[in-house]
């Protein structure tokens, strides 16, 4: 067994190529175990891959102690790097020294799916996310998520936002309807944060003129589709002294972009880089395409799941894109403080960008004129004097604005094809679902 005074540094399993003909000492989980007669055979997993290792009978107390070991036991183990062609990697580790940091009980889900079983339900794998999370395509997620991220604040970083932080709970419903969760707030109601919009906002009449922020989104929707959730991470940005909603979606592909690349660089060296600019049409226009290919509507002013797929898939064959940004939503279906044009008050400076037939974005110019604001508020039937502490933001002076909320997550969700925007959240909430 490891003493005291035989301790070395640890190194990963990526490291270990360089190192043939070195005692090492690796820390893991026991990913596979198999025996051969005299010869026992582990499979070491830690966060940069696996090694194969190996102990003979020779060595008594290890090959005992190896005997033992259950799947996903956590181990210590020391021993000489050596080459062998039939390996994985054409190396493995002849253990010399064991220790178990963790036993294992029998696992309720596999690890490594075995190649003749089947598919282990979603529901059971989510109520043991921990253990789903042990499998390497799942740590690729949360890789891409890490690069993703660092590309977009490095975008914001570069061109001079700052970031703001806002609260969850708020005295007021951000976006309006049904669709908040209510919270007792000591002698009152509070509800959680549906956006940090009005606080992104606030930050434009207190003059930061560019902020972006991170945080999670609270949505009382009883959904059960692939792409909602009841609470979700956020990535929000607004600028002031915009001209119009263009100046907006600019400001976005450029970060999608910058983002892409991060991941190309860290991650995916396979991904495509978007071009800018990304491909544009109305919702008048986008609803004329579908309707010339059979998709049918059901509502005017937004799009059915259907409708985004075969849009994204109609872009992709006319343009090659993936992306698309989608304009000038009718004012009846898009919340109360986007911009109207004065030309035609039934659309919106407004827009979505779709990814993959998915869409990922909301994003607008917003309206910064106190009694146009209240006006359009009133008309979407919004009682009022709930939103008089909103309103006074807007009365001390407001610079013409506009910004976007972007749901990371489906950007993985599709730009790893997975079959469900949870799959691409660390942990999910959904309706039925508030553990682990």
């Amino acid at each position: 067994m490891l003493k005291s005074k035989d301790i070395m540094l640890r190194t990963h399993v990526s490291d270990l190529k360089g190192k043939i003909s070195e005692q090492v000492r690796v820390e893991g989980f026991v990913q596979a175990r198999r025996d051969q007669g005299g010869i026992k055979f582990l499979v070491v997993r830690d966060v940069t891959g696996t090694v194969q290792a190996i102990v003979t009978r020779q060595n008594g107390e290890v090959f005992d102690e190896v005997a033992k070991l259950t799947l996903e036991s956590v181990i210590d183990l020391t021993g000489m790097i050596k080459e062998q062609k039939q390996a994985p990697g054409g190396f493995e580790i002849e253990i010399e020294a064991l220790k178990v940091l963790s036993v294992a009980e029998p696992l309720p889900i596999p690890v490594v799916e075995e190649k003749s079983g089947g598919e282990v339900d979603a529901a059971l794998r989510f109520d043991y996310r921990w253990l789903d999370l042990r499998k390497p395509e799942k740590l690729k997620i949360f890789k891409v998520w890490t690069a993703l991220e660092k590309g977009f604040r490095k975008y914001f970083s570069d061109n001079g936002y700052v970031q703001v932080y806002s609260p969850s709970i708020m005295g007021t419903a951000s976006e309006g309807g049904s669709e908040v969760f209510e919270v007792q707030y000591f002698d009152r109601k509070g509800y959680l944060a549906q956006s940090p919009q009005f606080y992104k906002q606030l930050a434009q009449s207190a003059g930061f003129e560019k902020v972006f922020m991170v945080g999670p989104v609270f949505r009382a929707e009883p959904s059960f589709t692939t792409r909602h959730m009841t609470e979700f991470t956020g990535w929000d940005f607004e600028l002031s002294y915009i001209d119009s909603h263009e100046d907006i979606m600019q400001a976005e592909e450029a970060m999608l972009v910058e983002a892409f690349k991060t991941v190309k660089e860290e991650v995916m060296p396979e991904l495509e880089i978007p071009t800018v600019p990304f491909p544009r049409m109305t919702m008048n226009e986008a609803k004329l395409k579908l309707k010339q290919v059979g998709v049918p509507s059901d509502k005017a002013g937004d799009f059915s799941s259907e409708e985004e797929r075969e849009l994204g898939r109609l872009v992709k064959e006319e343009t090659g894109h993936d992306f698309v940004f989608v304009t000038e939503y009718g004012s009846a279906y898009r919340a109360f403080y986007h911009m109207r044009p004065e030309a035609d008050q039934t659309v919106t400076k407004s827009y979505d960008l779709i990814y993959k037939g998915l869409e990922i974005t909301t994003g607008a110019q917003r309206e910064h004129r106190p009694a146009i604001l209240k006006q359009q508020a009133q008309e979407k039937g919004i009682p009022t004097d709930q939103l008089e502490s909103y309103f006074s933001f807007f009365r001390y002076g407001c610079p013409p604005h506009g910004g976007a909320g972007i749901g990371p997550g489906r950007i993985i969700m599709k730009l790893l094809d997975l079959e469900s925007v949870k799959e691409a959240t660390f942990l999910p909430r959904d309706v039925r679902r508030l553990t682990p």
